[in-house]
């Protein structure tokens, strides 16, 4: 008998406890994810339109890893961009990029190198002087950064890459640069062999040689729109009211 209430009293402390372990409606709504919130772009007051590249203040670096020893950096020295901007909406950004690759450049080269570059073991820039690339998309990841989907065209071969850029700020003008500037950083990377470039590809599960993947690297600024002055005002008031 003694028993029998024992295992009567031990189903209803089972019962009791699952009773209690159960997650009320309040606890089941608190714990479900909740909506993903619209990411909204940094606060800016510089211009939406048309910016063009300022040369002087751009860089295009690539980077390969050589012999697993050292990340070996490369240049083009001769490109160009277009960029249609809006810091408020920047998903509806645009850019074109122009470069000619016979204006790889890379340190210390020695007699020849860079001719054997842009020759036809690597870049073939006599059959494939085209260098582009033209982006498809944009996307907001953060207030300040973007993911720039695009088309590549290099060694006649066209094929998407992503870009991870940044926007770094700008200005409306300035009493020296009565022009809106903007700036950005970026970063994306690609396997040469992608677009038939296999020379020097190490072997398999090997360093011997220099990498597949190119990783890039870009800072660059933009100039646009030219400060808006009030009936009256000159450039250089405007610029010092900011």
């Amino acid at each position: 008998m003694n028993k029998l209430l024992f295992l009567a009293l031990l189903i209803a402390l089972t019962a009791c406890s699952k009773r209690n372990d159960a997650p009320t409606p309040a606890q089941t709504r608190s714990s479900e994810t909740p909506a993903t919130a619209a990411i909204e772009p940094a606060k800016s007051d510089v211009p939406a339109g048309a910016y063009k590249l300022d040369k002087l203040h751009s860089s295009l670096l690539l980077r390969v890893n050589h012999l697993g020893f050292s990340n070996y950096v490369a240049r083009f020295k001769t490109f160009d961009a277009q960029l249609q901007f809006d810091p408020n909406d920047p998903a509806a950004a645009r850019v074109a990029v122009q470069v000619d690759p016979t204006s790889l450049d890379v340190e210390n080269p020695p007699a020849g190198f860079l001719s054997e570059l842009i020759g036809k073991g690597w870049l073939d820039t006599a059959q494939f002087p085209d260098l582009t690339f033209k982006s498809t998309s944009v996307e907001l990841t953060a207030p300040k950064a973007m993911r720039i989907n695009g088309d590549l065209t290099l060694h006649g071969v066209t094929r998407p890459i992503v870009l991870d850029a940044t926007f770094n700020g700008g200005y409306i003008g300035h009493p020296m640069d009565p022009n809106a500037r903007i700036g950005f950083s970026a970063q994306g990377a690609f396997n040469r062999s992608d677009f038939g470039i296999s020379y020097g590809i190490p072997a398999p599960g090997t360093t011997m040689g220099v990498s597949d993947r190119v990783e890039v690297n870009i800072e660059t600024e933009f100039t646009g729109p030219p400060m808006q002055t009030a009936p009256g005002q000159t450039t250089m008031d405007n610029a010092g009211s900011k």
